[in-house]
């Protein structure tokens, strides 16, 4: 069996991480279609032009390469893709064991997969039945899946943040999650406030361990990144 790193373990939001004492491992594949093989992120739609995909070591061309080939083997051979996704978190929880710290992963680093579906065909699990103690997490903007985790469906180590996307049908989505207490994700411009739209602002820049954030309705505060920082499309939120 051919063994290709499926999760990586350092970038600038695990770092911060680290220093709250959890190891993070997160999957990076090439985004919506920019592989051409397939849509990584079904429900994507102004982030596509701004995606975290180039940020950092993003924009190196061995990235995007090391991204494209994951995301090839993740549509030609998905069951040797989730054999060598759970190799890499059983790594992940050696070196989080040696280094004193909790492992956690985040599977949609670059895209929106719904993997808590994905079944490793040598267990017959999915990743978070066959790691219940390691904490999953993502953003999304797959409503039906934010919906599910609402209503306690998904896996109870699997936490899932909302995303805004800055149109008017995705904020109608946004109320009705933050009205059932889910949080939702909004990028700024230049400053985080302490309110939005009648709903409390938590600093989201401070670590990206989604799970340690206080129960909804809150909207998670990031500020505007890369690309981002240019947006016009109604992603980014300007004050």
């Amino acid at each position: 069996m051919k063994y290709q790193h499926i999760l990586g373990m350092a970038s600038a939001k695990t770092r911060k991480g680290e220093s709250l004492g959890y190891l993070t491992g997160i999957c990076y594949l090439s985004p919506a279609k920019l592989s051409l093989v397939i849509n990584v992120c079904p429900w994507a739609g102004n982030c596509r032009k701004i995606c975290l995909n180039w940020a950092g070591r993003g924009a190196m061309n061995s990235v995007q390469k090391a991204r494209r080939n994951k995301t090839v083997l993740y549509k030609e051979n998905r069951g040797l893709f989730m054999e060598n996704a759970r190799l890499d978190i059983l790594a992940l929880e050696r070196k989080a064991k040696r280094e004193g710290m909790t492992p956690c992963v985040r599977p949609n680093g670059t895209s929106d997969i719904r993997f808590h579906h994905l079944v490793v065909p040598s267990t017959g699990k999915t990743l978070m039945q066959e790691f219940p103690h390691i904490q999953f997490y993502d953003y999304t903007k797959d409503f039906v899946k934010m919906g599910e985790y609402l209503m306690g469906k998904l896996p109870n180590n699997y936490h899932l943040t909302f995303s805004y996307d800055g149109d008017d049908t995705n904020w109608l989505d946004c109320q009705g999650i933050l009205a059932h207490g889910g949080n939702v994700a909004v990028v700024f411009r230049k400053t985080i406030p302490t309110e939005w739209r009648g709903y409390k602002v938590i600093d989201g820049d401070h670590h990206d361990l989604r799970f340690l954030d206080p129960q909804g309705p809150v909207i998670v505060g990031l500020k505007a990144k890369g690309r981002a920082k240019k947006d016009q499309s109604g992603f980014v939120v300007d004050l």
